[in-house]
């Protein structure tokens, strides 16, 4: 366990004794283009994007916006863990080929999904075997990926099969306490 991970699970015990934490939520952020891709493409497509864990619901509310592309469209989902944090590339954690009910054939569009972490179908199941066979692993395994910055959004089109647009997750403004929650979610993890 690195520091960072010992002091927010020290952090989240004192919030939760005193009171402090009221949210279970984490919060992440990320902003879309070309250049982040990989290999990097000139794109001027543009995008961003919201994920919301609700620890409490176990679910994940996924929210988007992108406009630009150059290509239609053909399929988005979240990939991770990457080995570096905010670097390389990594299988898709989401369900394949694409979201459910993502806008496939345009150029631009809005997605607004909420998953629940506790079915299998809200996973590639790739993803589940390579988290170590169960749901639960998957969903902590996803959520450790955000938490470090190793799960990215990527956008594909036609014209650029292997992702048009993506951007890495960070923590939205203001997510201390959700990294807290986070930490007082592992320790939760190690004694089980």
């Amino acid at each position: 366990m690195t520091n960072m991970y010992r002091a927010l699970t020290v952090a989240a015990a004192v919030m939760s004794l005193t009171g402090a934490a009221s949210a279970h939520e984490l919060v992440f952020t990320t902003q879309m283009s070309g250049p982040a891709e990989s290999p990097p493409n000139a794109s001027a497509g543009t995008g961003t994007s919201t994920v919301t864990f609700d620890l409490d619901l176990s679910t994940m509310r996924v929210q988007a916006v992108f406009s630009g592309l150059t290509g239609n469209v053909s399929a988005a989902h979240i990939h991770a863990p990457t080995a570096a944090a905010g670097l390389g590339t990594a299988g898709v954690a989401t369900p394949t080929p694409t979201f459910p009910s993502f806008p496939l054939g345009n150029t631009f569009g809005t997605y607004d999904q909420t998953f629940d972490l506790t079915l299998a179908s809200s996973y590639n199941a790739g993803f589940i075997t390579a988290s170590g066979g169960t749901v639960a692993q998957a969903m902590n395994r996803l959520i450790f990926a955000f938490s470090d910055g190793k799960a990215y959004l990527n956008i594909h089109s036609s014209l650029f099969p292997g992702g048009e647009i993506r951007g890495f997750y960070v923590p939205a403004p203001g997510a201390v306490v959700a990294f807290a929650a986070a930490g007082l979610v592992a320790s939760r993890r190690r004694r089980a």
